[in-house]
């Protein structure tokens, strides 16, 4: 395999200025620019891009950590970070960690031994000390609310649509309302959590531990809910799920337990993906393809910056 030195020889010009017409240098004259080039095509050179771009200081790698792919959630995310990527020609590298804290620790590792120039988080598990912590070795952009973290981050305010969807669903009669989460420990269920709490706390309502629904996030939970639900003396009259696959869950397996939706159990899904427009599924519209867009541009912008994104409620046939 031929080498810079090979390339050298043939052009009949030195190391150093096949060196500069590699890395574009805007001093070099025409003729050994012209030389170089077709030095490089007979010889059949190929340069060595690692080397190039730990000259220049940069990979043009982004990497993105997300706990699953296959879930339309993190894979809308993903589409919207690499439409960003393409306009500024940027290349991912995903991190499906499954919520592993190890494997969310060798992305960070990535950034420190400067593999990739950016680390997008899109969900976590690691404690947040620990990303903080990896900083200094380059930009790391969270989807989340950091609130006081030094890192930039694009969120949305699960609180406050939360409580929405729910008081949407007191308007409608509702007193006896029960929702799905995936993990309670993640930043944006434990916001969800509190929320339920809080509006039943306002509204004088009971709380019934039962009517939560934990590990929920693909559309055969929302048939396991059905089953639990079945099996209670007092049942809620309306769920809000984790998303829209387990609100299709729901909906799709509601006759095989006597149930019709919404007459007898009301139903709100999340994210508004195509399935719940299909479905005809009342959802809260999260913007994730827009997000991904904004979090690439956090993860290449030299400043801190922190944003919030809001969400709006689908009103359709399942409330």
């Amino acid at each position: 395999m031929a080498n810079i030195h090979d390339v050298s020889k043939a052009a009949g010009v030195s190391v150093s200025t096949v060196s500069r017409v590699l890395n574009n240098h805007p001093y070099v004259k025409k003729e050994k620019v012209k030389a170089v080039k077709k030095a490089i095509i007979e010889t059949g050179y190929i340069p060595n891009i690692n080397a190039v771009n730990l000259k220049k200081g940069k990979t043009h790698l982004i990497g993105i950590v997300l706990p699953f792919l296959d879930v339309p959630y993190f894979s809308q995310l993903v589409q919207g970070i690499s439409q960003a990527a393409s306009v500024h020609q940027y290349k991912l590298v995903l991190y499906q960690t499954g919520y592993d804290e190890h494997q969310e620790k060798e992305a960070l590792e990535m950034l420190k031994l400067k593999q990739i120039d950016s680390l997008i988080i899109c969900s976590r598990k690691i404690s947040l000390e620990t990303v903080e912590h990896y900083q200094q070795y380059g930009s790391i952009v969270l989807f989340e609310n950091g609130e006081d973290t030094p890192l930039s981050y694009t969120y949305i305010d699960h609180y406050a649509c939360f409580m929405r969807a729910l008081e949407y669903l007191y308007e409608h009669g509702h007193r006896k309302i029960g929702f799905s989460i995936n993990r309670l420990e993640g930043a944006n269920s434990s916001q969800r959590e509190r929320a339920y709490r809080d509006f039943l706390k306002l509204k004088g309502l009971p709380f019934h531990k039962d009517y939560i629904f934990k590990k929920c996030l693909n559309i055969e939970d929302g048939e396991r809910i059905l089953r639990e639900i079945a099996a209670f003396q007092e049942r809620p009259t309306a769920i809000l799920a984790t998303s829209d696959q387990v609100a299709a869950g729901i909906i799709t397996s509601s006759s095989n337990y006597k149930l019709k939706v919404p007459r007898d159990l009301a139903v709100i899904g999340f994210d508004d993906q195509p399935i719940a427009r299909a479905m005809q599924i009342t959802s809260v519209n999260i913007p994730l393809y827009s997000i991904g867009q904004i979090l690439f541009e956090q993860a290449i912008a030299e400043e801190i910056s922190h944003k919030e994104v809001s969400t709006e409620l689908m009103e359709r046939s399942t409330v």
